[in-house]
């Protein structure tokens, strides 16, 4: 076999055997079934029903914020890489999840130039300053309405309303709580844990799973959402134990700090963060222990801002925050050998 260089194939021969080939190649020698392009594909297809929904309840308005959002990502990740001279990869569709993902965490009615902003800031900084797809720290969707939510925060937290549309889901919470808070639900029992309101979580629930006209484009079914992440699931795209462990400490700690669990699930950006931002494969960590540990981060992080902050909703900051800690977790938290069974102590 000396001699031969790499990409040859080389012939053995054993003693009483046959001849046989070996192709000599470099790492790696196995390879996923799963290109890029074709994750990405599935994890649109995941929110294709979602995000139609959603513009279904939003309107126009939300069509133009996730059509916004899309051409902002997509041009300033052509243009930046344009620019440094790279390939144009936007064929790869990484780009278009991005702005998707973020078109779904922003409320409808905003100005067709914010959602175009969030998209170029998502790109920019938060994919293309780190040298591109795989070399990100944070989720750049998340990066994206940070920005926003941090400049514009009026228009972030009050720009929600009931539209036409979503006629079908006009029930008696949504009427009383137009009537009573001009705010989304997570936010008016933020005013019941201070004894200003007496709501009952459980009221708007139905709603927050089939048609939630509150809050952000994303947040319109957690029905449509859950059965996004099965389809994840089902093409083995996410680790299961992010969203599971997410969702099931924050729905724990709110039990034990006076919340309907089924409402602390259900409303916020909490399942549109834990299925589709938390699982994100280039900003969580790589082994299975380390995911479980970044999901409890997370969902400790979100109920400290929930029930201690001025933010009724804790999930981008916690995803972010966690996103910073994963390096460290990677760190410390390190695969275990194949075949290792601990030191054996000598008699």
């Amino acid at each position: 076999m000396a001699g031969k260089k790499p990409g040859r194939e080389v012939e053995s021969v054993e003693p009483g055997e046959e001849p046989r080939l070996f192709h000599i190649g470099v790492s790696p020698h196995i390879r996923g079934k799963h290109t890029t392009t074709s994750i990405m594909r599935w994890v649109i297809a995941a929110l294709l029903p979602l995000t139609a929904y959603g513009v279904y309840i939003g309107g126009t308005d939300a069509l133009v914020v996730v059509l916004m959002s899309v051409v902002g990502a997509v041009a300033t990740e052509a243009v930046i890489q344009k620019l440094r001279h790279l390939p144009v990869s936007i064929g790869d569709l990484s780009a278009v999840v991005t702005g998707l993902l973020l078109a779904l965490t922003l409320p409808p009615g905003l100005p067709f130039w914010m959602p175009l902003l969030g998209g170029v800031v998502a790109i920019a900084l938060g994919k293309q300053v780190f040298g591109g797809l795989g070399h990100n720290i944070f989720n750049p969707a998340l990066v994206g309405r940070a920005v926003l939510f941090i400049s514009w925060s009026e228009y972030m937290t009050t720009s929600w309303l009931v539209n036409p549309q979503a006629a079908a889901v006009q029930t008696s919470a949504i009427k009383s709580i137009n009537a009573v808070t001009s705010a989304t639900p997570l936010a008016t029992m933020g005013n019941v844990r201070d004894g200003e309101l007496a709501l009952e979580a459980s009221r708007y629930c139905g709603s927050l799973l089939f048609g939630n006209p509150w809050g952000c484009i994303g947040e319109v079914s957690a029905l449509l959402i859950l059965a996004g992440l099965v389809v994840l699931l089902i093409k083995g795209l996410v680790y299961w134990g992010i969203p599971v462990g997410y969702v099931g400490t924050v729905v724990a700690l709110s039990w034990v700090l006076g919340m309907d669990p089924l409402f602390a699930a259900l409303s916020g950006g909490l399942l549109l963060g834990a299925c589709f931002m938390a699982t994100d494969y280039v900003t969580n960590p790589m082994t299975a222990r380390g995911k479980l540990v970044f999901a409890v981060g997370c969902g400790i992080i979100t109920v400290v801002l929930r029930f201690y902050s001025n933010l009724p909703e804790g999930v981008m900051f916690a995803i972010l925050v966690m996103n910073g800690f994963t390096p460290l977790i990677d760190r410390y938290i390190t695969p275990r050998p194949y075949g290792h069974k601990g030191l054996v102590k000598k008699v």
